[in-house]
């Protein structure tokens, strides 16, 4: 299938090989992750007793630390000029965790396992992001980002998948799904140490100390801006965790539950390519209002309409905001930053917006354990709504910027 960005056609074979092995490398771990995941946030609530609150403190914190260790592996990756060396670190660490859940004897273990796989998380996340912007032409940087980005969410189904099709299988045996979930971890790990190829870097690009005030000052307004926009939106998208409680309270047989993070991802999926791709043409605020509208819409039926059917339509809109604007953000972040400090450059957007996603889960869980679902989703929208009126400085700018 051919597309087109800006004026020029572009193939999905026209985008550089480093960015294909670099998605099969997030395809393969999100496998293994999301194997797990999907399944542990049911297992720490229907097995292990847990509260709603301790769920949404758990995620948001987990995801902090991976959003605190990015901030320090991006400069890392600029000061050392090599990106591939902490991008493999990363994916090493996270594939080594995994062996722990089958083994974890309580819930003390798995939680030191889900912190120490996003410390993982968080050592790869902005140098990978970043070597993706080295390796990509300015021209089809949204398409790049937008097949890393959809690749990593087929994983990202195909894991939760498999999870139900071996809970089937074994019969709702926990531990032989957390070990097979080991297996596709190491292949992503094969893939960035054998596969991916470091480019050539000019040396006078490299900064010399990591968070000098002088290196900060050359990131211009609109990139802060663009943090400060995303910072928004993580408030208004808590964790994933609290679609599969959704699932669980409907008295779903457990083997189902990870149907909701297949359909979320299909839809992610399926959309990020295509929403990357229309970013290189037209105006990437309009497609951040879209996936905003979406986001309020999954929020509002997730909250409103019954059942089953409630359910699926606001996963599958919730999947879409995903494709609409994570990989959207991450392109609008590679162009505001300049080339030898973009490692830094989304260590700090991560940082932030993994702070707003604790802040966003701790108050998602409290919500829930207070005034049930329906307060947790709506209070969703309303800070979508919240983020919709941020984008208006971020547009004025970039219109200005051209």
């Amino acid at each position: 299938m051919v597309y087109v960005a800006g004026s020029r056609p572009v193939a999905l074979r026209a985008i550089p090989k480093g960015v294909w092995a670099l998605g099969f490398v997030s395809l393969f771990m999100d496998i293994s992750s999301e194997m797990i995941h999907a399944l542990l946030p049911v297992y720490m609530v229907a097995v292990l007793g847990t509260s709603a609150f301790a769920v949404g403190l758990i995620e948001g914190i987990a995801e902090a630390t991976a959003a605190i260790t990015k901030v320090f592996s991006g400069a890392l990756s600029d000061w050392l000029g090599k990106r591939k060396l902490l991008v493999a670190l990363g994916y090493g660490i996270a594939a080594l965790t995994k062996p722990v859940f089958p083994l974890a004897p309580s819930l003390g273990w798995l939680v030191a396992a889900r912190f120490i796989d996003r410390v993982g998380k968080g050592i790869r996340g902005a140098p990978r992001d970043a070597l993706i912007a080295d390796i990509s032409p300015k021209e089809i940087r949204g398409a790049s980002f937008g097949l890393r980005q959809s690749l990593d969410t087929v994983g990202a189904f195909l894991g939760p998948a498999l999870a139900l099709v071996l809970m089937w299988w074994t019969a709702d045996h926990y531990s032989t799904v957390f070990w097979i979930a080991v297996i596709p971890a190491f292949c992503s790990v094969a893939i960035i140490l054998f596969v991916v190829k470091e480019p050539q870097r000019n040396e006078q690009r490299r900064i010399r100390v990591p968070f000098r005030r002088s290196e900060l000052v050359r990131l211009p307004a609109i990139y802060w801006l663009v943090v400060a926009v995303s910072a928004v939106f993580t408030l208004a998208r808590f964790s994933e965790a609290f679609l599969i409680l959704d699932a669980q309270q409907m008295r779903l047989p457990v083997m189902f539950v990870p149907v909701v993070l297949i359909v979320m991802n299909i839809a992610y999926g399926l959309s990020a390519y295509p929403a990357g791709v229309m970013a290189d043409r037209v105006d990437r605020i309009t497609l951040l209002i879209v996936g905003l509208v979406l986001l309020v819409l999954a929020d509002v039926g997730l909250a409103l309409l019954p059942g089953l059917a409630g359910l699926g339509i606001g996963v599958l809109l919730w999947g879409l905001h995903m494709g609409f604007t994570q990989g959207l953000l991450a392109a609008l972040v590679a162009d505001a930053a300049p080339a030898e400090l973009r490692g830094t450059a989304f260590g700090i957007f991560n940082l932030i917006a993994g702070i707003a996603l604790l802040a966003a889960s701790v108050l998602a869980g409290a919500l829930w354990d207070w005034g049930g679902h329906q307060m947790t989703f709506l209070a969703g929208a309303a800070f979508a709504l919240l983020a919709g009126l941020s984008l208006l400085p971020l547009k004025k700018r970039l219109r200005s910027a051209s």
